[in-house]
Formats: structure tokens, sequence, C-alpha cells
């Protein structure tokens, strides 16, 4: 998922299986109305120093599933919503195929609401 804009049930077979990539560093500035340039917007409005992109196992929330991969970018004092969704739609185009790699190489393992990234030595004793 990247980009969905409607909230989707993820059926328990596929718990786990369904990435979804945010244009934040969640938890802050996710949920229910935050996307697109919303989210930038809140960003600014907030002060932050950092944003940047997170991706993570999507879950019948919204934007509430355990984190895979998180990239920050710096927020200049120049930013505006539209500079900052540039900068952020970068780091979403290096993050996403990474966390796909690794969900491909089956290096990643979700424990509790947190998700593990095992190395190539832990391989066998999954």
């Amino acid at each position: 998922m990247a980009g969905f804009l409607s909230k989707w049930t993820i059926p328990p077979t596929y718990e786990h299986r369904v990435m979804n990539i945010h244009p934040a560093l969640l938890p802050k500035f996710g949920g229910k109305g935050f996307y697109g340039l919303r989210v930038h917007e809140a960003v600014l409005a907030a002060r932050e120093t950092r944003s940047g992109c997170t991706v993570h196992f999507a879950n019948n929330q919204y934007d509430a599933g355990p984190i895979i991969l998180q990239r920050t970018v710096e927020v200049l004092p120049q930013d505006t919503p539209d500079s900052l969704a540039s900068r952020v739609f970068d780091a979403e185009c290096i993050v996403y195929p990474e966390a796909i790699r690794l969900f491909s190489e089956n290096r990643l393992r979700v424990e509790g609401d947190r998700v593990r990234l095992i190395g190539p030595n832990e391989w066998g004793s999954c």
C-alpha cells in the first residue's frame, strides 16, 4: 500500500504481510486525516526539525502497525509543505524498496508490536 486514502480491512491471513508507507515519522503525524500535504503542513506547524517516512506493516488501524523502517530528512527553515514533501518522497523511494527486499529475504520478524531485523546467521533458526 502506498497512497491509499481509504481504510482497508486486513484479513488475519495477511497479518504482517501487507506493508504501507507513510510520509512522516510515525507515531507522530499519523492516523485518520493525516495524508498528503496535510502531514507536511502539520510537521511545519509543529516546528519540527526532522521529518521523514515510515514503512510499517498495515493493520486494521490507521498508521498503527509495527514499524519496519524509517528514514529521516531535515526540515529546513525555508520549507513549504511542497518542498518538504519532495524530500520526504525522495526518502520514500529509498526506504520502501529496502523494506520490500528485507521482507522478500525473510529477514523481518514481528515480536509483539515491534519488528526485528534478523541477520543471515539467524536464517536457519526461523
